[in-house]
């Protein structure tokens, strides 16, 4: 890439000549690069040192064998058919993502959560434990002391007071890097963005923005959620060529018309493409009022057999409110939605059903989507 145009990009960036769009993006809000991206590890170990609140050995069978095999290692011989049971030790489980370029040396922070019934891991001490990732090779390697956010006290009589998780923990810069993933950043001719949701509209502007800021021909759109970019071979060039990739801005294409719902919650999202065609809506409650009322029951005068008794009386009641329709015009928007909706004094489960309705008439232009 010629340097004088290199440059001359750079100025018109950090002068602001070029003229963003009202909703505008940065390319790097909307794609990711190809190989760029972080891997994650898994580890499993031992935590020591806990006040008691360890694994109950003689349920878990494998903290034990752990135990043994890691002071075998440090050359202290459990003899054969003796199982250590201490409270003070539990099996974790490690966690941790590895980020993209992490390089030999460099530290990252690592999730530790209980493996067996251990009460809590505050105070704990994670000895040395190898983190692996999906290929079975150790890149990093974890240690050090828990930061656990939880709290559980328990008394003799059975009674308990839990807060937040006192089984995980977590440990800032715990793990030390040991292998770096490969890359194709540095060695490829030409960079992949990968859209975050994929779009046709918005990976044809993605690709008019980088020809018009770089040169024509530079971008390519592979498919609506993928964009092919040329970059430099020269990796600290390639850095440079990325930089100045990332903050072009346009204004990404507008999302479908979608109506989201969440059948749990009776959230109901709906976009601000929503159309609904001429449709009528009618709307009505029905209330059923079961009131029991006391009464006591006496034998007549004179009676020579009964009792007084206390005697219930059940009243049944059916009210059905009026039923409310209102007219969607054609073509009607969000706000016209909304406010019908409001008029009528819908809760989110009419809401739901007057969607539901209005799509299997064919009046909604819109995807319903039920979570």
């Amino acid at each position: 890439m010629n340097t004088l145009k290199t440059i001359t990009v750079i100025l018109f960036l950090a002068m602001g000549i070029l003229t963003f769009p009202l909703h505008a993006e940065r390319i790097k809000d909307l794609t990711s690069i190809s190989g760029v991206r972080e891997n994650q590890l898994v580890g499993y170990g031992l935590v020591v040192g806990l006040d008691g609140t360890g694994d109950k050995t003689s349920q878990t069978q494998f903290t034990a064998q752990s135990l043994k095999s890691m002071l075998a290692q440090l050359g202290v011989v459990v003899p054969p058919g003796v199982n250590p049971k201490p409270k003070n030790v539990a099996a974790v489980m490690l966690s941790a993502k590895l980020p993209a370029f992490a390089k030999p040396g460099q530290a990252i922070d690592v999730t530790v959560s209980s493996l067996g019934n251990a009460k809590s891991l505050r105070g704990g001490t994670l000895l040395m434990a190898p983190l692996k990732g999906a290929d079975g090779n150790v890149y990093a390697i974890a240690q050090g002391n828990l930061v656990v956010g939880g709290l559980g006290v328990e008394g003799s009589d059975g009674s308990k007071i839990t807060v937040n998780i006192p089984s995980v923990g977590r440990i800032p810069n715990g793990a030390i890097v040991e292998r770096s993933v490969p890359s194709p950043f540095s060695s490829a001719d030409h960079l992949v963005l990968n859209l975050h949701d994929a779009d046709f509209t918005t990976a044809h502007r993605i690709v008019k923005a980088i020809n018009g800021v770089i040169g024509e021909g530079t971008a390519k759109a592979l498919d609506g959620g993928s964009v092919e970019v040329r970059a430099p071979r020269d990796a600290g060039q390639k850095v440079g060529f990325v930089s100045i990739l990332e903050n072009i801005v346009l204004e990404p294409g507008e999302a479908p018309a979608k109506v989201v719902v969440n059948s749990r919650t009776g959230t109901v999202v709906i976009g601000s493409h929503v159309r609904v065609m001429p449709a009528a809506v009618a709307h009505g409650t029905l209330i059923v009022t079961i009131s029991e009322d006391t009464a006591v029951s006496q034998p007549g005068p004179f009676a020579r057999r009964g009792s007084t008794e206390v005697v219930t009386k059940s009243s049944v009641q059916v009210n059905q409110e009026d039923a409310r329709m209102f007219l969607f015009k054609p073509g009607v928007s969000l706000n016209d939605i909304v406010e019908a909706v409001n008029r009528v004094g819908a809760a989110p489960g009419d809401l739901v059903a007057i969607l539901q309705a209005l799509k299997e008439a064919g009046a909604l232009r819109a995807e319903l989507i039920v979570i």
